[in-house]
């Protein structure tokens, strides 16, 4: 029988602080460019998106269409890998990542495991693809991690990608994500089997965060990039932080300062 999630984060293993799509603003977010600018600024867990390929290769990308930030046009799910990993999904940052190429899960993967790093993979399912894309995810994400001591962090919007991967048993932790409270946000992650709720920090204060806590939930944030907007958080009981100002904000740091 697979090790339920608790039993797999006791103690919670993962650092509080987390850069999301890898340093993805000042690098292709999304690409390994990206994370290894964020382990160079001294983060050890990242956050990135996985979505699947026509072809059902897990590999990162945010939008569901190509455009904003690969050489390619129109929804990314009606293309196979081969032809996806041909695009250059770094010249629409700056000259000096041209040609960047988009990433499998399993490059990632085997890249954060060589450098003992960590990652909270969110599932973001071309549409249409929710239940697909959270159990495929979920399956390979077990496959790849297989015998490492800290697992990835599930997390995503959809409930139906998040049930998916439940449905799956695979013992992964999951978390669910959320853009602001909705009457059932607690019995749902609950329902769904989660460790964690991540919410957008605006909305996020010291009541929910003791709601979480009190259910036996941790409480993330997305996407915070000032200091002292994260010390209040911190202060708040705050248990993991995702920000972009990665050259910026110092990870692990007790207060939330400055690098």
């Amino acid at each position: 029988m697979n090790p339920t999630p608790k039993a797999l984060l006791t103690p919670w293993p993962y650092p509080r602080w987390i850069a999301h799509r890898g340093a993805g603003k000042l690098a292709p977010e999304n690409t390994l460019a990206a994370f290894r600018l964020g382990a160079k600024h001294g983060f050890r867990m990242f956050e990135c998106d996985v979505k699947l390929s026509a072809d059902g290769e897990p590999f990162l990308l945010h939008d569901s269409d190509l455009n904003r930030t690969t050489s390619g046009l129109g929804a990314a799910g009606r293309l196979r890998w081969d032809e996806l990993s041909r695009l250059d999904a770094g010249s629409w940052h700056s000259p000096p990542y041209a040609g960047e190429p988009l990433l499998r899960l399993e490059a990632l993967a085997r890249w954060l495991q060589a450098n003992d790093l960590m990652v909270n993979l969110e599932i973001k399912p071309s549409p249409g693809q929710e239940a697909l894309t959270g159990a495929v995810v979920a399956r390979e994400a077990a496959r790849w991690w297989a015998g490492q001591a800290v697992p990835p962090l599930l997390s995503s919007f959809s409930v139906e990608a998040l049930r998916a991967a439940q449905q799956a048993n695979l013992g992964l932790p999951k978390a669910l994500l959320l853009e602001e409270l909705r009457p059932t946000w607690l019995s749902e992650a609950l329902e769904l089997g989660c460790v964690a709720v991540v919410l957008h920090h605006p909305h996020l204060n010291s009541e929910n965060m003791a709601q979480a806590h009190a259910a036996g939930l941790k409480m993330l944030t997305y996407t915070v990039n000032d200091a002292a907007r994260a010390q209040a958080l911190w202060a708040d009981g705050l248990d993991g932080l995702i920000t972009d100002a990665v050259d910026k904000l110092a990870p692990d740091h007790p207060s939330g300062g400055t690098c």
